[in-house]
């Protein structure tokens, strides 16, 4: 009698140990920050200067990978919840649909001073007396200059044609290079080439640029790349916003860098979106970190770290001063 008693009580106990791990998993879920982890240094860098900072105050971070367009389809589905370096108007439809749908919520600039173009090495115009390296091109200016240079960014697959390195396989930008390059008439003496990756992209850059070779191709800043190399936009037609749309003719448009966020991360976390309302950085301090990433060797996590001891004046400005002494506390 006292047995089955006694097992008629185990049996409820872990009936209610069941319930109670149920009842706590949604909680713990809720603990979790999923950051959308592109491809490029500099967000990656950003995503886990803030995941340091919220794991002090609790929360888990899980970093996705992927390309622009895709990441941010996923936030509009609810399976990321922060994007912390949004190049906005390089995915602008995705981006209008999911504020239009509700999905997502802008909470402002990260950094407000970016820059998106094409340009070569500063010696192909002018020189490098130091390196007695000659003008190659003295009057390149423009895009429109480009086809009579043909032979000097000569593609080593196509030597009939120069070559232009594109953006990055799977970002919204690279399609938008697409069009310009045929709007441009370029694909009649260029050769657009997509590479796999950022170092890829700015490994070329650097290679030709110490040899003293001639580059043509697409970047952005903030970029370690552009903190350390003298390169030289090319002039295109203004940014105008009939064209833009039509062709993609002119000028990027200044580009919204912003930090994003699912709609439901302000009731399951306020204390992060809080914190996130309130980053902020700028070109300086990015190319900064990214110099110091590649000089180091170091990876995305421990650039963070960096970031966090060697400008407190900055970063505590997000946080409360409690938080602040945590997060200096865990950086010890």
């Amino acid at each position: 009698m006292k047995t089955h008693r006694f097992n008629r009580i185990l049996t409820l106990l872990t009936v209610i140990a069941l319930c109670g791990a149920l009842l706590a998993a949604p909680a713990h879920a809720a603990k979790k920050i999923v950051f959308a982890d592109m491809s490029w240094d500099s967000i990656q860098v950003h995503n886990r200067i803030m995941a340091f900072i919220i794991k002090q105050l609790g929360y888990e971070s899980d970093f996705i990978p992927g390309g622009t367009p895709i990441l941010i389809q996923a936030m509009i589905k609810g399976d990321v919840d922060v994007d912390m370096e949004s190049w906005t108007q390089n995915v602008q439809d995705i981006y209008d649909r999911g504020v239009r749908e509700g999905a997502i919520l802008d909470l402002g600039p990260n950094y407000p001073d970016s820059w998106q173009g094409w340009l070569v090495p500063t010696f192909v115009i002018k020189g490098d007396p130091e390196r007695g390296i000659a003008p190659m091109a003295p009057d390149l200016k423009s895009v429109f200059d480009l086809p009579k240079y043909k032979d000097l960014f000569k593609d080593p697959e196509d030597p009939s044609k120069g070559r232009f390195f594109n953006a990055i396989a799977g970002w919204a930008v690279t399609e938008i290079n697409e069009t310009k390059f045929k709007t441009y008439g370029l694909d009649k003496t260029y050769n657009s080439f997509v590479p796999g990756s950022d170092a890829a992209l700015s490994g070329s850059m650097v290679a030709d640029y110490q040899k003293g070779n001639p580059w043509f191709g697409y970047y952005w800043g903030p970029t370690w790349v552009l903190g350390k190399l003298d390169m030289t936009p090319l002039e295109e037609p203004p940014y105008d916003e009939k064209t833009w749309e039509a062709t993609k003719g002119c000028a990027f448009p200044s580009v919204d860098v912003n930090i994003l966020v699912h709609k439901s991360l302000p009731e399951r976390a306020p204390d992060v979106v809080a914190i996130l309302q309130k980053y902020e950085t700028d070109m300086k301090l990015n190319n900064q970190f990214l110099v110091y990433m590649k000089d180091s060797g170091e990876g995305a996590e421990k650039t963070a770290e960096w970031f966090l001891k060697n400008h407190e004046d900055v970063w505590t400005q997000w946080v409360s001063d409690e938080l602040a002494e945590k997060v200096k506390a865990a950086l010890k």
